[in-house]
């Protein structure tokens, strides 16, 4: 067993993602305890989960680093723009090849991958290993987290106020972004609020905590993809269609990739700003798709929605390891 761990971890798939297979696995053969008319409401836990893993997060984040990071505000502006403006106007430019129901519902998860916000722990890894601005890096992968609670349902909003036909209902966006309001953004909020009585203790067990983190994605993981084999919403889509898929999602990571960094030398971005503005306007958060998605989307469709990001997040933090490990190598051999 740990020959296959070490084997896996050297192609970039770490435990993690590992137990995120084996959760869709797990719902594949045994989805009833998931469901929302089992007794276990895993569901509902997996909902206040959510909330202390974000009470967490912002424990950790001092006012003094948000403070500090405000300086640097042309390398701010690009990674978010990329995030919230670059990533959906590519979904948008590709919504007309889908045409069929089933593949209607896979451009939807696409979409919402595209108006997520960047993840916080990947992009400061890939940036310390990559040898960049680590403190903008913390900075902006925060502050996308923050952003991403508004501007994620105001993209939502606007596609399935459009075409209804997508998930059954009206889209209520006052509704959408009061509930992650009050279980995103608050408890982040009270944990910065806490940071200076509290904050030593996170930092102190951020080991177990990351433990918890994970834990309740695996859980939130798990519920979706048991509402969603189910309902048998997966039986339209072969294995090919999931290949196309995934190959799909690579190629726009390194379409912004690279795009980015034409940007960054257009702009005579130092080496540490262009790796942060990299690596931070390229991600895209799974943490924050798993929360989104039992907001946005409450039925059975959840995992189907969550696919794309699925992928996206394996292939990002592959693609993303291994060219973070290159440039950082290059730069020990400059001697820099």
């Amino acid at each position: 067993m740990k020959k296959v761990l070490e084997i896996a971890a050297k192609a970039g798939l770490d435990g993690f993602l590992l137990a995120l297979l084996a959760m869709i696995s797990l719902a594949w053969v045994w989805p009833y305890p998931g469901m929302k008319n089992s007794p276990l409401h895993l569901g509902e836990i997996s909902t206040y989960a959510v909330s202390v893993i974000f009470f967490f997060y912002g424990l950790r984040l001092s006012p003094e680093k948000l403070r500090s990071g405000l300086v640097n505000w042309k390398l701010h502006t690009i990674v978010h723009v990329s995030t919230f403006v670059f990533f959906p106007l590519i979904a948008l430019a590709f919504r007309p090849l889908f045409k069929t129901e089933e593949s209607k519902v896979i451009w939807l998860g696409i979409f919402f991958l595209t108006a997520l916000p960047s993840t916080v722990s990947s992009s400061v890894v890939m940036v310390s290993i990559a040898r960049g601005n680590i403190p903008a890096a913390i900075f902006n992968s925060s502050v996308s987290s923050l952003i991403g609670v508004f501007v994620t349902p105001l993209w939502m909003g606007l596609v399935l106020n459009t075409d209804s036909g997508q998930i059954p209902g009206h889209f209520d966006l006052g509704s959408v972004v009061g509930k992650l309001a009050l279980q995103v953004l608050l408890p982040v909020i009270a944990g910065i609020v806490l940071n200076k009585r509290w904050g030593y203790f996170a930092e102190k067990h951020k080991r177990y905590i990351r433990y918890f983190d994970q834990s309740s994605i695996l859980l939130i993981v798990y519920t979706s993809f048991c509402e969603s084999f189910g309902e048998h919403l997966f039986k339209g889509f072969a294995v090919k269609d999931i290949l196309l898929l995934g190959t799909g999602m690579m190629l726009m990571f390194f379409v912004i990739y690279f795009t980015l960094t034409l940007i960054c030398s257009l702009l005579k971005f130092s080496r540490e700003d262009r790796i942060t503005a990299v690596f931070c306007g390229s991600k895209k958060s799974l943490v924050q798709g798993a929360v989104m998605s039992k907001v946005l989307f409450p039925g059975a469709q959840a995992g189907v929605i969550l696919l794309p990001i699925m992928l996206y997040h394996a292939l990002q933090l592959i693609a993303a390891s291994v060219l973070a490990q290159r440039i950082g190598r290059e730069q020990n051999e400059a001697g820099g």
